[in-house]
C-alpha cells in the first residue's frame, strides 16, 4: 500500500529480552499507534538486548531492508554503563535530528527533574529505499505517550507540544507516506501549502 506508513518498534532491555519480565515498550506504542494515527499503518517489532552492535544491527535491517519509514527505539538512553542506543543511533544515522531530542527532554521536565540525564537523540538514515526517521523513545508507557502526546492541562489543551506532531512532516520532507492523526490524540502540523485536501 503506497500511502501505508511501515513502523519499525525496537525494545531494548537486557531483561525484558531475557524473559525476566514482560516488555511493556513496544505494547505501548502498538496501542498508541491505534489511538493516534487515522492513516494506514503496520508495525515491525524487535526485542533486543542493551549490545550496541545488535542495536546497529536491527536499526539498520529494519530501515535497509524492511524498510521502515519511522523506527521508534525505547530505553537504553541513560547515562548508566549499558546505556548504549544513542551511540548505536548516531552510528548508523548521516543527519542529525537535535530538535526531537530537546523536545523531548523539555516534556520530561515538566514531569521529573532527571529527564535531564535522558541523551534520547533523533537521526535520519540514508539507504538504497529512501530515507528513515530514527527516534529514542523512554522506556516507561506513561513517559512514552507524554513524549508524544506533549503536556496538557485538564482541559486536554496542549501546554507543550509532544513530538510526534512534527513526525509527519518530517517523513513528508523525507520522502515517506503522507500521515495523517486523530486531532484528539495528537495533531500534526504542517505548513499550508503542505496539507492535502481532507478525504
Amino acid at each position: 500500500m503506497k500511502d501505508e506508513l511501515l513502523i519499525g518498534l525496537v525494545s531494548i532491555s537486557d531483561r525484558a529480552s531475557s524473559g525476566i519480565y514482560e516488555d511493556q515498550g513496544i505494547p505501548a506504542l502498538r496501542d498508541w499507534f491505534g489511538l493516534a494515527l487515522g492513516s494506514p499503518w503496520r508495525i515491525e517489532a524487535r526485542l533486543i538486548p542493551d549490545e550496541q552492535a545488535l542495536i546497529e544491527q536491527t536499526l539498520i535491517e529494519l530501515c535497509d531492508t524492511a524498510g521502515c519509514h519511522l523506527v521508534l527505539t525505547t530505553g537504553g538512553t541513560g547515562p548508566a554503563l549499558r546505556d548504549v542506543t544513542p551511540e548505536a543511533t548516531l552510528a548508523v544515522a548521516h543527519k542529525l535530528m537535535p530538535g526531537f531530542g530537546e523536545q523531548m527532554r523539555q516534556i520530561s521536565l515538566n514531569f521529573v527533574p532527571t529527564a535531564i540525564l535522558s541523551r534520547q537523540v533523533g537521526a535520519i538514515r540514508q539507504h538504497a529505499r529512501g530515507q528513515s526517521l530514527i527516534l529514542n523513545l523512554p522506556g516507561q508507557p506513561k513517559s512514552i505517550r507524554e513524549t508524544l502526546e506533549g503536556v496538557k492541562d485538564g482541559d486536554g489543551k496542549h501546554l507543550v507540544p509532544g513530538i510526534f506532531a512534527a513526525v509527519p512532516y518530517c517523513l513528508d520532507l523525507i520522502g515517506g507516506p503522507y500521515v495523517e492523526t486523530r486531532e484528539a490524540v495528537v495533531k500534526a502540523f504542517r505548513p499550508k501549502s503542505a496539507l492535502r485536501p481532507a478525504g
